[in-house]
């Protein structure tokens, strides 16, 4: 219930039943934490802090576990620069801070904000401090490096994480976009057979790196491991094909791959198109509002494509098909008959459905009007 007041923002309410169970004895820490969390959740970071040491109020002590419930609240609605803060000011409370304490700051930096040039900042105060990082250290400037396709950093950050003996898991080497020895050294030295996302965290940043040939070679060897890519992992190879036949072939693999293209796929490609100058490719067809624009020649002819190559269009856009096929067959246009022509304006109906020659002066000659200006005030002649 208290959770609910919260993400309802009732915290008038929540307080107040907060304090009715407490005279049952039933309030507890993690009441305490769950408040906090919806506190961060809408950025009030001073009550969130607040509601944290009110632990002391209703008899608890608050501990290690608790501090930590306060980081992870503010990290994960990116008040990160806040949740430093309060790490730093509570170092002598628990002290000796461990490292999941940093590792919560350190990740927020890396993957609930995304700014690199704050993480590594963070992860040079704490080698000031002493801190020994761990795999889960490593792993978020690994993820860090890796969304920001700095691909010699992520691969210096992993060697010195094997030279200090710290043994990577699967989630590092997901990070990692060093595609062919970091996957040979998942199989052969720790025999850790790498997954679809293994995959998928390797293709996505080395597309965005422009490095076109190591990825398709990384999306062949997934196909040939039996792995089904995501629509994502089209998407980002969708990335580097050149031609419009390289995109039908990549629709072809979607469909053998049982991934079925998605509204962004089509707009996606729609663009890449018209940036290529290629108006007259068929994909330039894949709009579904040639039909409404009236180019329904092109529309039916795209339809049946669509239907050629397996693809199931909508259903408003099948109902709007059948009923042109249908009109067709009939030798009348869709929708039951020409549309009504819109009533001429009434000068031209006075005249007998020709302009007035007021009208074709004003549309040929601009109205002259000159102005006055006297005591500050200007006048119309």
């Amino acid at each position: 219930m208290v959770a609910i007041l919260g993400k309802m923002r009732r915290f008038d309410t929540a307080w107040s039943l907060i304090e009715e169970m407490r005279s049952s004895s039933l309030v507890t820490p993690q009441t305490l934490l769950i408040l906090l969390r919806r506190y961060a959740a809408t950025r009030d970071v001073a009550r969130s802090i607040s509601t944290f040491y009110a632990m002391k109020k209703f008899g608890f002590s608050p501990g290690i576990e608790d501090f930590h419930g306060l980081l992870s609240a503010l990290c994960r609605y990116k008040n990160v620069a806040d949740a430093e803060h309060l790490l730093f000011c509570n170092e002598a409370a628990f002290s000796p801070l461990p490292t999941k304490s940093f590792n919560i700051v350190l990740n927020g930096w890396c993957n609930a904000v995304g700014n690199l040039r704050e993480a590594k900042r963070f992860w040079r105060e704490m080698g000031r401090r002493g801190v020994q990082p761990d795999a889960i250290s490593y792993g978020a400037m690994i993820s860090c490096y890796s969304k920001a396709s700095n691909l010699r950093d992520v691969l210096k950050v992993f060697d010195s994480m094997k030279d200090l003996g710290i043994e990577p898991d699967r989630k590092v080497y997901n990070a990692v976009v060093e595609a062919r020895r970091l996957v040979k050294a998942m199989e052969e030295e720790k025999g850790i057979a790498p997954n679809a996302a293994t995959f998928n965290s390797l293709i996505r940043p080395l597309c965005k790196a422009r490095r076109a040939g190591e990825a398709r070679e990384m999306f062949e060897e997934m196909r040939s491991r039996g792995l089904s890519p995501c629509v994502r992992t089209f998407h980002a190879m969708f990335d580097t094909v050149k031609t419009s036949d390289e995109v039908f072939e990549m629709l072809e693999l979607m469909k053998q791959a049982k991934c079925p293209p998605a509204n962004e796929t089509y707009i996606m490609l729609i663009r890449k198109l018209c940036r290529w100058r290629r108006h007259e490719s068929r994909l330039r067809r894949l709009d579904p509002r040639l039909f409404l624009n009236g180019k329904l020649a092109e529309a039916a002819e795209f339809y049946e494509e669509m239907k050629v190559r397996g693809f199931s269009p909508e259903p408003r856009t099948e109902e709007m098909m059948q009923a042109f096929f249908s009109g067709r067959d009939s030798g009348n246009p869709p929708g039951g008959g020409a549309p009504p022509r819109r009533p001429p304006p009434a000068d031209q109906r006075e005249t007998g459905g020709r302009s007035s020659p007021r009208c074709r002066n004003s549309l040929s000659k601009p109205e002259e009007r000159s102005v006055t200006r006297e005591r500050g005030f200007s006048l119309w002649n």
